[in-house]
C-alpha cells in the first residue's frame, strides 16, 4: 500500500516543497505548468489560500462547471478575481502540463477561455499516465486571459478543474471575458429543487481528501436534485430510465435502498457506515452514499474516547491532535482533530496524519 503512494508524493515534491502534506487518498490531478491557481497556492507564490495549498489536486466537482473551485466552498479562493493572480507570459500556442496523483479512467480533457471551448483531447476511457501534456492554440487573443482546464472522468459524473492565468505575448490586458455561466453546456438541466452546500471537511480549516467534491451546478452534485429526467451529471438519462416511486420516510438507520425517497437529515447505513442525507432526493443506482457526497455525509459516530498510544487506526474513532496510531505496521501522529472515516486511512491522508 505504501509503495503505491510513494511515486505520486515524490512527483509532487518536485513541484513544491510546500506540498509535503498534500496528496490525500483520493487526490487526483491539476495543471502544474504554466502554474494553475492551486499550484501557485501550493508553491507559496500566493499566500493565504486556505486548505487548497495542501491539496491542489483535489478540485473535483460535477462535470460541466466553469468554476476554478469546482464549486467547493473550501476552495472558493480560486474563484476570487481580486487576488491579482500572477500570469505566466506565453505565446499563442501553450503546452499545459498535468500532474495526476491518482489514476482515473478519462473521457476527455477540455480547455476554455470564458464560454469558448478552445480544445478537446480524447481520453479513450483509459487511465492516463501520472504526467501528461497538451498543446493548445489560444487563437488571436492577446494580453491577460484565464484558461480553464477540465479533466473529465469516464466512469463517474465528476471532473477536475484548474484555472491558469496567462499573459499572451506579454500584451496589454484586454477587457475581461467575464465569468462563464455555470450551467453545463450541451447537457440537459435537471429540475432544480435543492442546492447542496459542499462536502464536509474533517475540520473547519482543511478538507483532507479529494473525496469531498460535489457542489456546483448539476444534480446530484450541483444545484439540482435528482429527477426522473436527469442523470447525476446533468445529462439526459438513458432511455427507459426513470426515478423510482417514492416509498415514504425510511426508519432511522435503515440500509440505503434504490427507490427510497430521502429527506434532509434522514440517516441510513451502507456497507456498515452511517450516512446523513444532505438534500432531499430519491435513491437511484450509482448514487450510493459513499459515491455522492453532495447527497450524503458520513454521520459522526459517538466518540470512543482518547485512543491508547499506538492503537490501530479504526473507523469511528475520534482522534485529537497528537494522537498516535499504527496502520499497516507503520506509526502515525494526528495532525488535526477528526473522526476516522473510510477513505481517511493514515497513509492516504497526509493532511490528517504524519508518519513518525
Amino acid at each position: 500500500m505504501r509503495k503505491r503512494f510513494a511515486l505520486p508524493l515524490m512527483t509532487m515534491g518536485a513541484i513544491t516543497a510546500t506540498m509535503a502534506v498534500a496528496a490525500p487518498a483520493q487526490a487526483h490531478g491539476y495543471v502544474s505548468g504554466p502554474p494553475s491557481r492551486q499550484a501557485l497556492c501550493a508553491q507559496g507564490v500566493v499566500s493565504d489560500c486556505g486548505p487548497i495549498q495542501f491539496e491542489p489536486q483535489s478540485v473535483e466537482g460535477p462535470k460541466g462547471l466553469k468554476s476554478c473551485s469546482g464549486g467547493l466552498p473550501e476552495f472558493a479562493v480560486l474563484d476570487d478575481e481580486s487576488r491579482a493572480w500572477p500570469a505566466a507570459t506565453v505565446g499563442r500556442s501553450v503546452t499545459f502540463d498535468w500532474i495526476k496523483t491518482a489514476p482515473h479512467r478519462t473521457s476527455s480533457w477540455e480547455y476554455f477561455i470564458g464560454n469558448e471551448l478552445l480544445a478537446t483531447f480524447d481520453g479513450g476511457g483509459v487511465q492516463p499516465p501520472s504526467t501528461l501534456s497538451h498543446t493548445v492554440d489560444l487563437g488571436d487573443r492577446v494580453g491577460q486571459q484565464k484558461v480553464l482546464a477540465v479533466w473529465n472522468i469516464a466512469d463517474t459524473p465528476m471532473a477536475f478543474y484548474s484555472c491558469i492565468d496567462v499573459n499572451i505575448d506579454g500584451g496589454a490586458s484586454p477587457t475581461p471575458t467575464g465569468t462563464a455561466s455555470p450551467t453545463p453546456t450541451g447537457t440537459a438541466s435537471p429540475t432544480a429543487t435543492a442546492s447542496p452546500t459542499g462536502t464536509a471537511s474533517p475540520t473547519a480549516t482543511a478538507s483532507p481528501t479529494g473525496t469531498a467534491s460535489p457542489t456546483g451546478t448539476a444534480s446530484p452534485t450541483g444545484t439540482a436534485s435528482p429527477t426522473a429526467t436527469a442523470s447525476p451529471t446533468g445529462t439526459a438519462s438513458p432511455t427507459g430510465t426513470a426515478s423510482p416511486t417514492a416509498t415514504g420516510t425510511p426508519a432511522p438507520g435503515e440500509g440505503w435502498a434504490v427507490g427510497t425517497s430521502y429527506r434532509i437529515g434522514d440517516e441510513v447505513t451502507y456497507d456498515g457506515v452511517s450516512y446523513r442525507a444532505r438534500q432531499a432526493h430519491t435513491a437511484t443506482p450509482g448514487w450510493e452514499p459513499p459515491r455522492v457526497p453532495a447527497l450524503w455525509s458520513a454521520a459522526s459516530p459517538t466518540a470512543t474516547g482518547t485512543p491508547a498510544p499506538g492503537d490501530g487506526w479504526a473507523v469511528g474513532t475520534s482522534y485529537r491532535i497528537g494522537d498516535e496510531v499504527t496502520y499497516d505496521g507503520v506509526s502515525y501522529r494526528a495532525r488535526q482533530a477528526h473522526t476516522g472515516t473510510p477513505g481517511w486511512e493514515p497513509p492516504h491522508v497526509p493532511a490528517l496524519w504524519i508518519r513518525i
